[in-house]
Protein backbone atom coordinates (compact mmCIF):
# COMPACT_ATOMS: atom_id res chain seq x y z
CA UNK A 1 0.00 0.00 0.00
CA UNK A 2 1.74 3.48 -0.96
CA UNK A 3 1.70 6.10 1.62
CA UNK A 4 -1.23 8.11 0.32
CA UNK A 5 -3.75 5.21 0.60
CA UNK A 6 -1.94 5.03 3.75
CA UNK A 7 -2.64 8.09 4.96
CA UNK A 8 -6.52 8.41 4.05
CA UNK A 9 -8.84 8.78 6.42
CA UNK A 10 -10.99 5.40 6.33
CA UNK A 11 -13.46 7.38 8.59
CA UNK A 12 -13.67 10.32 6.20
CA UNK A 13 -15.56 12.91 7.83
CA UNK A 14 -17.34 11.05 10.68
CA UNK A 15 -16.76 12.18 13.85
CA UNK A 16 -17.45 9.91 16.76
CA UNK A 17 -18.36 12.74 19.43
CA UNK A 18 -21.57 12.80 17.03
CA UNK A 19 -22.84 9.59 17.18
CA UNK A 20 -25.49 8.54 19.89
CA UNK A 21 -24.00 6.00 22.31
CA UNK A 22 -26.35 4.23 24.05
CA UNK A 23 -26.28 4.15 27.83
CA UNK A 24 -23.24 2.10 28.26
CA UNK A 25 -21.26 4.37 25.71
CA UNK A 26 -21.41 1.90 22.59
CA UNK A 27 -23.21 1.92 19.49
CA UNK A 28 -23.96 -1.83 17.02
CA UNK A 29 -21.53 -1.83 14.15
CA UNK A 30 -22.50 -3.35 10.69
CA UNK A 31 -19.53 -5.29 8.94
CA UNK A 32 -20.31 -5.20 5.40
CA UNK A 33 -17.74 -6.50 2.72
CA UNK A 34 -17.61 -4.19 -0.11
CA UNK A 35 -16.65 -6.43 -3.16
CA UNK A 36 -19.36 -8.84 -2.15
CA UNK A 37 -22.37 -6.77 -0.55
CA UNK A 38 -22.11 -9.52 2.03
CA UNK A 39 -22.86 -8.58 5.67
CA UNK A 40 -20.13 -10.09 7.32
CA UNK A 41 -20.57 -9.68 11.31
CA UNK A 42 -22.21 -7.26 14.28
CA UNK A 43 -20.16 -5.99 16.92
CA UNK A 44 -19.81 -2.48 19.40
CA UNK A 45 -18.01 -0.13 19.56
CA UNK A 46 -17.03 3.17 21.76
CA UNK A 47 -15.37 6.62 21.04
CA UNK A 48 -12.32 4.67 21.96
CA UNK A 49 -12.53 1.97 19.26
CA UNK A 50 -13.89 3.85 16.55
CA UNK A 51 -10.90 6.08 17.31
CA UNK A 52 -8.58 3.47 16.79
CA UNK A 53 -9.92 2.58 13.87
CA UNK A 54 -9.61 5.93 12.42
CA UNK A 55 -6.00 6.08 13.15
CA UNK A 56 -4.89 2.42 11.65
CA UNK A 57 -7.00 1.71 8.96
CA UNK A 58 -8.23 -1.11 10.80
CA UNK A 59 -11.68 -2.46 12.15
CA UNK A 60 -11.82 -1.97 16.27
CA UNK A 61 -14.30 -2.58 18.44
CA UNK A 62 -14.96 -3.30 22.34
CA UNK A 63 -15.57 -6.42 23.53
CA UNK A 64 -18.77 -6.40 26.47
CA UNK A 65 -17.37 -9.54 27.76
CA UNK A 66 -13.90 -8.98 28.02
CA UNK A 67 -14.57 -5.28 28.61
CA UNK A 68 -11.73 -3.74 26.53
CA UNK A 69 -10.91 -3.09 23.10
CA UNK A 70 -10.38 -5.38 20.42
CA UNK A 71 -9.13 -5.11 17.02
CA UNK A 72 -10.75 -8.00 15.05
CA UNK A 73 -8.64 -10.64 13.77
CA UNK A 74 -5.65 -9.69 16.60
CA UNK A 75 -5.83 -13.44 17.33
CA UNK A 76 -6.67 -15.24 13.80
CA UNK A 77 -5.00 -12.26 11.44
CA UNK A 78 -8.35 -11.88 10.04
CA UNK A 79 -8.77 -7.97 9.31
CA UNK A 80 -11.21 -6.07 8.36
CA UNK A 81 -9.78 -3.17 6.27
CA UNK A 82 -12.22 -0.51 6.38
CA UNK A 83 -13.06 1.44 3.31
CA UNK A 84 -15.58 3.57 4.53
CA UNK A 85 -17.69 4.52 7.64
CA UNK A 86 -21.98 5.54 7.39
CA UNK A 87 -23.53 6.67 10.20
CA UNK A 88 -27.46 5.79 10.11
CA UNK A 89 -30.11 8.43 9.89
CA UNK A 90 -30.21 8.06 13.45
CA UNK A 91 -26.44 8.11 14.12
CA UNK A 92 -26.77 5.30 16.83
CA UNK A 93 -25.86 2.20 14.07
CA UNK A 94 -22.53 2.56 12.19
CA UNK A 95 -21.37 0.49 9.00
CA UNK A 96 -18.29 -0.40 8.36
CA UNK A 97 -17.71 -1.04 4.24
CA UNK A 98 -14.98 -3.53 4.81
CA UNK A 99 -12.28 -5.31 3.11
CA UNK A 100 -11.55 -9.07 4.54
CA UNK A 101 -8.59 -10.41 5.27
CA UNK A 102 -10.01 -13.86 5.74
CA UNK A 103 -12.94 -15.61 7.58
CA UNK A 104 -15.09 -12.78 9.55
CA UNK A 105 -16.55 -15.40 11.99
CA UNK A 106 -15.06 -17.41 14.83
CA UNK A 107 -16.25 -20.40 13.44
CA UNK A 108 -13.70 -20.17 10.15
CA UNK A 109 -17.02 -19.38 8.18
CA UNK A 110 -16.71 -16.11 5.85
CA UNK A 111 -19.47 -14.45 7.58
CA UNK A 112 -21.56 -14.76 10.83
CA UNK A 113 -24.80 -15.01 9.26
CA UNK A 114 -24.68 -18.48 6.86
CA UNK A 115 -26.17 -19.77 4.02
CA UNK A 116 -25.32 -16.08 2.60
CA UNK A 117 -25.95 -15.73 -1.13
CA UNK A 118 -23.79 -11.98 -1.66
CA UNK A 119 -20.66 -13.00 -3.71
CA UNK A 120 -20.40 -10.24 -5.87
CA UNK A 121 -21.70 -6.70 -5.35
CA UNK A 122 -20.44 -3.88 -8.24
CA UNK A 123 -21.88 -0.99 -6.28
CA UNK A 124 -18.36 0.04 -5.61
CA UNK A 125 -17.06 -0.24 -8.84
CA UNK A 126 -19.99 1.63 -10.65
CA UNK A 127 -18.54 4.52 -7.99
CA UNK A 128 -15.08 4.24 -8.83
CA UNK A 129 -15.63 4.43 -12.23
CA UNK A 130 -18.50 7.82 -12.11
CA UNK A 131 -15.42 9.14 -9.88
CA UNK A 132 -12.19 8.39 -12.51
CA UNK A 133 -14.70 9.20 -15.32
CA UNK A 134 -13.90 13.13 -14.25
CA UNK A 135 -10.40 12.77 -13.74
CA UNK A 136 -7.67 14.02 -16.61
CA UNK A 137 -7.59 11.69 -19.42
CA UNK A 138 -4.02 11.80 -19.35
CA UNK A 139 -4.35 10.05 -15.57
CA UNK A 140 -7.28 7.68 -16.26
CA UNK A 141 -8.23 4.72 -18.48
CA UNK A 142 -11.69 5.14 -17.39
CA UNK A 143 -11.32 8.50 -18.05
CA UNK A 144 -9.46 8.15 -21.39
CA UNK A 145 -11.77 5.40 -22.42
CA UNK A 146 -14.49 7.25 -22.41
CA UNK A 147 -13.01 10.21 -24.12
CA UNK A 148 -13.33 8.41 -27.25
CA UNK A 149 -16.88 8.02 -27.55
CA UNK A 150 -20.13 5.25 -26.67
CA UNK A 151 -18.83 3.32 -29.87
CA UNK A 152 -15.35 2.16 -28.34
CA UNK A 153 -16.38 1.67 -25.10
CA UNK A 154 -19.29 -1.05 -26.32
CA UNK A 155 -16.33 -2.16 -28.74
CA UNK A 156 -14.24 -3.08 -25.80
CA UNK A 157 -17.21 -4.76 -24.19
CA UNK A 158 -17.23 -6.92 -26.92
CA UNK A 159 -13.91 -7.56 -27.31
CA UNK A 160 -13.58 -8.30 -23.83
CA UNK A 161 -16.85 -10.67 -24.26
CA UNK A 162 -14.97 -12.75 -26.97
CA UNK A 163 -11.77 -13.00 -24.56
CA UNK A 164 -13.95 -14.24 -21.52
CA UNK A 165 -15.47 -17.24 -23.97
CA UNK A 166 -12.03 -17.86 -24.58
CA UNK A 167 -11.06 -18.06 -21.71
CA UNK A 168 -13.75 -20.57 -20.29
CA UNK A 169 -13.37 -22.79 -22.78
CA UNK A 170 -9.38 -22.95 -22.47
CA UNK A 171 -9.72 -24.86 -19.16
CA UNK A 172 -7.85 -24.85 -15.61
CA UNK A 173 -9.98 -22.24 -14.77
CA UNK A 174 -11.43 -23.59 -11.40
CA UNK A 175 -10.63 -21.10 -8.00
CA UNK A 176 -11.98 -22.27 -4.76
CA UNK A 177 -14.60 -19.92 -3.45
CA UNK A 178 -11.96 -19.11 -0.64
CA UNK A 179 -9.17 -17.63 -2.92
CA UNK A 180 -8.22 -14.32 -2.03
CA UNK A 181 -7.60 -11.69 -4.53
CA UNK A 182 -3.90 -12.65 -4.36
CA UNK A 183 -4.88 -16.66 -5.42
CA UNK A 184 -8.01 -15.65 -8.20
CA UNK A 185 -5.46 -15.73 -11.47
CA UNK A 186 -7.13 -18.49 -13.57
CA UNK A 187 -7.77 -16.92 -16.86
CA UNK A 188 -11.51 -16.91 -16.82
CA UNK A 189 -11.25 -15.27 -13.44
CA UNK A 190 -9.10 -12.62 -15.16
CA UNK A 191 -11.00 -11.61 -18.34
CA UNK A 192 -14.47 -11.98 -16.05
CA UNK A 193 -13.10 -8.95 -13.89
CA UNK A 194 -12.24 -7.56 -17.31
CA UNK A 195 -16.03 -8.06 -19.04
CA UNK A 196 -17.47 -6.58 -15.92
CA UNK A 197 -15.13 -3.51 -15.35
CA UNK A 198 -16.40 -2.78 -18.78
CA UNK A 199 -19.91 -3.27 -18.70
CA UNK A 200 -20.23 -1.37 -15.81
CA UNK A 201 -18.03 0.90 -18.20
CA UNK A 202 -20.88 1.04 -20.29
CA UNK A 203 -24.10 1.95 -18.07
CA UNK A 204 -22.08 4.92 -16.90
CA UNK A 205 -21.36 5.65 -20.97
CA UNK A 206 -24.84 6.06 -21.19
CA UNK A 207 -26.23 7.59 -18.05
CA UNK A 208 -27.58 4.17 -17.33
CA UNK A 209 -27.60 3.54 -13.34
CA UNK A 210 -26.69 -0.18 -12.32
CA UNK A 211 -29.46 -0.19 -10.14
CA UNK A 212 -31.52 -0.60 -12.96
CA UNK A 213 -30.32 -3.15 -14.24
CA UNK A 214 -29.96 -4.92 -10.68
CA UNK A 215 -33.73 -4.15 -10.78
CA UNK A 216 -34.79 -6.04 -14.30
CA UNK A 217 -32.88 -9.17 -13.12
CA UNK A 218 -35.28 -9.24 -10.02
CA UNK A 219 -38.56 -8.22 -11.53
CA UNK A 220 -38.11 -11.09 -14.22
CA UNK A 221 -37.14 -13.75 -11.51
CA UNK A 222 -40.46 -12.05 -9.51
CA UNK A 223 -42.56 -12.28 -12.73
CA UNK A 224 -41.02 -16.18 -13.08
CA UNK A 225 -41.80 -16.87 -9.75
CA UNK A 226 -45.17 -15.77 -9.60
CA UNK A 227 -46.12 -17.33 -12.56
CA UNK A 228 -44.80 -20.97 -11.98
CA UNK A 229 -47.07 -20.45 -8.65
CA UNK A 230 -49.71 -19.29 -10.13
CA UNK A 231 -49.88 -22.25 -12.57
CA UNK A 232 -49.09 -24.93 -10.50
CA UNK A 233 -46.58 -26.49 -12.61
CA UNK A 234 -44.21 -27.19 -9.65
CA UNK A 235 -41.34 -25.70 -10.90
CA UNK A 236 -38.59 -24.22 -8.26
CA UNK A 237 -37.53 -20.70 -8.59
CA UNK A 238 -33.74 -22.36 -8.93
CA UNK A 239 -34.90 -23.76 -12.73
CA UNK A 240 -35.12 -20.20 -13.69
CA UNK A 241 -32.63 -18.47 -14.83
CA UNK A 242 -31.85 -14.46 -13.85
CA UNK A 243 -32.55 -13.93 -17.49
CA UNK A 244 -36.05 -15.23 -17.63
CA UNK A 245 -34.87 -18.57 -19.80
CA UNK A 246 -35.80 -21.75 -18.23
CA UNK A 247 -32.76 -24.35 -18.88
Amino acid sequence: MNAAAQQRDPLGDLESSTLNYDQNGLVPVVAQDVTSGAVLMVAWADREAIEATRRTGLAHFHSRSRGRLWRKGETSGHELRVVEAIADCDRDTLLLRVLPNGPACHRGTRTCFEPNAARLELGWLAAVIAERAKAPVAESYTARTLAKGLPRVAQKVGEEAIETVIAALSGGNSVPAASTASDATAPLVAETADLLYHLVLLLEATGTEPSAVANELARRHSERTRGDTSTGSGSSTEQVSPTGERP
